[in-house]
């Protein structure tokens, strides 16, 4: 699943980011933040009508991402236990 088709609210962790071609500036840019295998992550925020920007949380520290940044993004759900 992408992360831009998170559901709000919904647990979740990272498993990859996609470039999109190689030396991409914008997924390294991303790993840099922390968006790397393993680290929980959840859509906060989604901009008017479902739009841009959606505010991501992963740690504690929020990001607002464009919706083409966070189709990037691959995630897993998280099963409750």
């Amino acid at each position: 699943m992408r992360l831009s088709d998170l559901p709000k609210g919904a647990p979740a962790v990272v498993d990859r980011v996609d470039d999109a071609h190689a030396a991409d500036p914008i997924a390294q840019r991303l790993r840099d933040l922390g968006f790397v295998d393993g680290e929980p992550v959840r859509v906060v925020a989604v901009g008017p009508m479902g739009g841009d920007p959606l505010l991501v949380q992963i740690g504690f520290t929020r990001f607002a991402l464009r919706r083409a940044e966070a189709a990037r993004i691959s995630v897993r759900t998280e099963v409750a236990a």
